[in-house]
């Protein structure tokens, strides 16, 4: 009886301060402002049900505007180096990091969000893409494919011609110019000054960016040609996630993955569509849906420069080869 109850006060004691301890602390550093629909898509869903769930035993904080690092393509750098735990990344801006992701940002392979979000999510769950060795990944999202917003008219892929258009990725450069545009590589944040400026044309953005960087207060026509969308991640440093408890790692779990993916595509298209209408119900603005014979040679181009691309190496023939399948299933079951 004794030993009995001496077990029980020891296990008084270590219940009363595992109680007591203080929560684990996790940093996430994302770039922009909580205003931004990139952190109320991919990141806020997941916080909030973590810490929700995980009260006492973690916590996520979440570190704004640059704090932790100013240089959004340093943020997978953050993580390795323990600065922050957690990172909101856009691989475009670290492609050396995520070569693979090139096949997400193909042109004209997705014709949604949600094809390519669920392509890319179930890629990286079958550790089909290289880069992620020493990262866990939270979630795999990708926008909208971006469409063109000028300044001057673009109605047309002629209209295209000798134009000095934004992109953000190299698949969107080539297309553009075998469409006969001159591509700029550049920062989404730098896009509005530069349209005002006159020093590019116009840029290839989805429609959040018009709002969140202020792009639509200096572009009114609206050319609805989508080339790709822009692969998004959050992800979490492996060893800072190996260290935490079985229950706080099972938590994080169960709010990644697919589950992040379907919170993003519902608010990211919430967004993006309540946009969409306040463009076309603008009278001072154009919204063009391209032709169908313009969309024939845009998609004529499109498929060149995937087949290019597959030829470059086996690596990049089979990962064409296994998201073509992979569309063909999705797309069979609607």
């Amino acid at each position: 009886m004794l030993k009995l109850l001496a077990r029980c006060a020891v296990i008084s004691v270590v219940l009363i301060s595992a109680s007591a301890a203080e929560p684990v602390k996790l940093k996430l550093a994302f770039p922009s402002s909580d205003r931004s629909t990139s952190y109320l898509a991919a990141v806020r869903p997941f916080v909030d049900a973590v810490n929700a769930e995980a009260r006492g035993l973690i916590e996520i904080e979440t570190y704004f505007s640059g704090v932790l690092g100013k240089d959004p393509a340093e943020q997978p750098q953050l993580v390795l180096d323990g600065t922050a735990d957690i990172a909101y990344v856009v691989t475009g801006l670290t492609r050396n990091r995520f070569a693979d992701n090139a096949i997400i940002e193909m042109p004209g392979l997705f014709t949604s969000m949600r094809e390519s979000v669920a392509v890319f999510t179930r890629l990286v769950a079958a550790n089909a893409l290289q880069g992620y060795d020493d990262y866990t990944v939270i979630g795999a999202y990708v926008t909208e494919p971006e469409t063109i917003h000028s300044k001057i008219p673009i109605t047309s892929l002629n209209d295209l011609k000798g134009k000095r258009i934004r992109v953000n990725n190299p698949g969107e450069a080539a297309a553009l110019e075998k469409l006969g545009a001159q591509p700029v590589f550049l920062a989404v944040t730098k896009i509005s000054e530069a349209i005002g400026s006159g020093s590019i044309d116009g840029a290839l953005v989805p429609p959040s960016p018009l709002v969140d960087y202020g792009i639509k207060r200096v572009a009114t026509y609206h050319y609805l040609l989508g080339i790709s969308g822009a692969p998004l991640m959050v992800l979490m440093n492996r060893k800072s996630f190996d260290r935490l408890p079985e229950l706080a790692q099972a938590i994080i779990l169960k709010y990644s993955g697919e589950w992040a993916a379907a919170r993003f595509m519902d608010t990211y298209e919430a967004v993006e569509n309540s946009i969409m209408r306040e463009l076309k119900s603008d009278p001072k603005r154009q919204v063009i849906m391209p032709s169908s014979s313009d969309l024939d040679a845009a998609n004529a181009v499109f498929a060149a420069i995937a087949n290019d691309w597959a030829s470059k190496s086996e690596r990049n023939a089979e990962l064409l080869k296994t998201v073509r399948t992979e569309l063909t299933k999705m797309r069979s079951t609607r």
